[in-house]
């Protein structure tokens, strides 16, 4: 579970003082909507379009009914599901492309390593 599910009592009220501060600061009354729950769905989103497995997504939520975690996966865009991908042939160019923010996918046949980062 990312955040667990209690009252957060006085932890809650010092929040919403630091979003109003923050948002005088910066001019941005956006910020003021801001909640851990907001926190939660970004997470639970972007876990969901990373490895598309919506029964990983319930479990690291703590759901107990599919029909509630379904909810995430509308606010995914499948059309930008374009990647790049690189070929490395040893464990230095596999570190440099890992470095760049490139993920591994797999090994071939023939030892070489392919990976791939979003567009």
């Amino acid at each position: 579970m990312i955040i667990p599910s209690f009252t957060l009592g006085f932890t809650e009220n010092s929040d919403i003082k630091q979003r109003r501060k923050i948002a005088n600061k910066l001019k941005n009354p956006r910020i003021l909507r801001i909640t851990f729950h907001t926190f939660r769905r970004w997470k639970a989103t972007m876990e969901y379009a990373k490895t598309k497995d919506i029964l990983h997504v319930m479990r690291l939520l703590g759901h107990r009914n599919i029909n509630n975690t379904l909810i995430y996966t509308q606010l995914v865009n499948f059309k930008d599901d374009e990647y790049v991908s690189k070929v490395a042939t040893n464990a230095k160019e596999a570190c440099q492309l890992v470095e760049a923010g490139f993920e591994y996918v797999c090994t071939t046949p023939e030892d070489l390593m392919i990976f791939r980062k979003r567009k």
